[in-house]
C-alpha cells in the first residue's frame, strides 16, 4: 500500500493533503511542495508528521556554571564535584549493609541544616525505623521531612506539592507504578520509575538522590539504562571487616569522575577522613617482606596505599591466585612479564595479593608496586619503609610514565617518605627532601632493588 504524500506551503507552512496551484491558507501561488517523510521504516516509525525545529547555538555560547549547594561534608561535596547541583539526578549503589542509608541520612540532615528543604522517602523501612537511626546518629533535630511510601504516583504528588530542594528515594527497587502490571523490582518497574523520577527532577528543579541495590558482581541491579538516565553514579564501597568506606564517582556530568570520598564507620555514624593516606598507612607494622607502598591518584587527590603480597609453595597441581582490591587479570599479566622478561618463575607457588584497608585500586600505575610486593615476598627481602613506588609495566617489560608524578611525590613527602622509584621520562617537578630513582625497565628495577637480573 502506497504511503500518502504530504504537501506544505513554503510561504505560510500550512499542510495540504494534495498538491494545488494556490494555497487556501495564505493565497500564495505555486508555493505548495511535497515534503519528504521523516521516516519510511517499519509500521511504528515516525512517518510523515513533522515537528517543530529546535534552537541551535554554537560552541562559543557562554553559560554560567550551575549553582551548587554545599552540604558541609567535604568528602561528599568533593565526590559530587563541589556540591549539589539543582535538578540533578544521582544514583547511589552499594552492598547491603555497607552504610548507604546511614550516609544519605547524614547527608540529608547536613543539607537541611545548611538551609535546603529536604525530604527523605523510605520504601524499605518504616518511619519509626528511620527515626531510631536518626536518634542514634544525633540527627533527630535536623529539619528533614520524613515519609515511608512505595507508590510512585503518591510520592511524585507529594514532591510536587512540597517542592523540596532535595529528595532522597530509598530505594528504586521498592518503587512501583500503578499503570505497570509487573512486580516492584522488575526491569520494567525499575526503568519506568527511574524515568519518572529523572523527568520530575528536570522539570521541577528538584535534586533527587536514588538508592539502588547491587548484584553479586557489584554492579547496580536493574537495566543499565538507569545509569545512563541519571547525571551522577556513585558507588559506596568497603569491606565489612574494615571500618573504612569509599564513596566513588564512576560517572558525573557536573564534575570529575573517579573522585573518591573516604569515610570511617564509627558508633556515631560515618566520620569523614580528611587525610586518607595517613589512615590507610596507619596500621603498617615494622618493615616486612611482601609490603610495598603505592602512590596513586584517585580522581584529583593523591592517595597512598599499602599493597601486600604473600608467595608460598603450593600443595596443589594448579597454584592459587587470590586477589583482593586489584584486578586479577592485571596480576596474571605482571606474573607473566616477570617470568618472560626477568626469568623469575612463579610456577608452583601460591600468590595472594591484597590492598590494605579495603581500598580498591584500578590504576595501571600500581603495576610497579605490585611487582615489588611480589618480588619482596618471593625473595623474602623487605622493601625500605621510606620508599614509595609507581609506574605502569608494559608487556615488553618497559616502565611507562604515569600522570601527576609531582602530586604523588608531594603526598609521599608529606607523610614522611624520602625515597621513590618512578619510570624514566617522568615529569618529576621539584619536591624537597625526596630522592627519586628513575628506572627504564623491569629488569633494571629487579637488579637495582633486589640485586638480581
Amino acid at each position: 500500500m502506497a504511503k500518502a504524500a504530504a504537501f506544505t506551503c513554503t510561504a505560510c507552512g500550512a499542510a495540504h493533503s494534495k498538491w494545488a496551484g494556490r494555497c487556501d491558507a495564505c493565497g500564495a501561488w505555486n508555493t505548495i511542495v511535497e515534503e519528504a517523510p521523516l521516516s519510511s521504516g517499519p509500521k511504528k516509525a515516525l512517518g510523515a508528521a513533522r515537528g517543530k525545529g529546535i534552537l541551535l547555538t554554537d560552541l562559543a555560547t557562554e553559560e554560567a556554571p550551575p549553582p551548587r549547594a554545599a552540604s558541609g561534608m567535604e568528602e561528599l561535596d568533593r565526590v559530587l564535584g563541589g556540591g549539589l547541583v539543582p535538578a540533578s539526578a544521582i544514583l547511589v549503589g552499594g552492598d547491603p549493609g555497607i552504610g548507604k542509608s546511614t550516609l544519605l541520612l547524614q547527608a540529608t540532615a547536613s543539607f537541611a541544616r545548611s538551609g535546603l528543604k529536604c525530604l527523605y522517602i523510605s520504601g524499605e523501612e518504616s518511619s519509626a525505623q528511620v527515626r531510631m537511626r536518626a536518634q542514634r546518629l544525633g540527627l533527630a533535630q535536623a529539619p528533614v521531612a520524613l515519609g515511608a511510601e512505595t507508590n510512585l504516583r503518591e510520592i511524585l504528588t507529594t514532591l510536587d506539592r512540597e517542592r523540596p530542594a532535595l529528595a532522597v528515594i530509598d530505594s528504586i527497587q521498592t518503587m512501583w507504578l500503578d499503570n505497570i502490571d509487573s512486580a516492584p523490582g522488575s526491569v520494567s518497574q525499575v526503568r519506568a520509575a527511574a524515568h519518572e523520577l529523572v523527568t520530575f527532577a528536570k522539570s521541577r528543579g528538584v535534586a533527587i538522590i536514588i538508592v539502588g541495590h547491587v548484584t553479586k558482581e557489584g554492579a547496580i541491579a536493574g537495566p543499565r539504562v538507569v545509569e545512563h538516565m541519571v547525571d551522577t553514579v556513585l558507588y559506596f564501597e568497603g569491606e565489612r571487616g574494615h571500618q573504612f568506606r569509599i564513596l566513588r564517582a564512576v560517572k558525573n556530568r557536573f564534575g570529575p569522575a573517579d573522585e573518591i570520598g573516604v569515610f570511617e564507620m564509627t558508633g556515631d555514624g560515618l566520620a569523614q577522613v580528611a587525610n586518607p593516606s595517613a589512615l590507610f598507612l596507619s596500621e603498617r607494622d615494622k618493615p616486612a617482606p611482601g609490603s610495598a607502598v603505592f602512590a596513586g591518584i584517585e580522581g584529583t587527590r593523591p592517595v597512598l596505599t599499602e599493597i601486600q603480597a604473600l608467595v608460598a609453595p603450593s600443595p596443589l597441581g594448579t597454584p592459587r591466585r587470590t586477589v583482593v582490591g586489584l584486578d586479577s587479570g592485571r596480576l596474571s599479566t605482571i606474573l607473566a612479564v616477570l617470568e618472560a622478561r626477568c626469568a623469575i618463575p612463579f610456577a608452583g607457588l601460591d600468590v595472594f595479593l591484597n590492598v590494605a584497608g579495603g581500598m580498591r585500586v584500578n590504576e595501571p600505575a600500581a603495576d610497579l608496586a605490585v611487582a615489588a610486593a611480589l618480588l619482596s615476598a618471593r625473595e623474602d627481602v623487605a622493601i625500605p619503609p621510606d620508599m614509595v613506588l609507581f609506574g605502569e609495566i608494559s608487556l615488553s617489560g618497559a616502565l611507562r610514565p604515569v600522570g601527576q608524578t609531582e602530586n604523588r611525590l608531594k603526598e609521599a613527602s608529606k607523610l614522611g617518605f624520602t625515597r621513590a622509584i618512578a619510570p624514566s621520562r617522568s615529569k618529576l617537578g621539584s619536591v624537597e627532601g625526596m630522592e627519586v630513582r628513575q628506572m627504564s625497565d623491569l629488569t633494571a628495577f629487579v637488579g637495582d632493588v633486589f640485586g638480581a637480573g
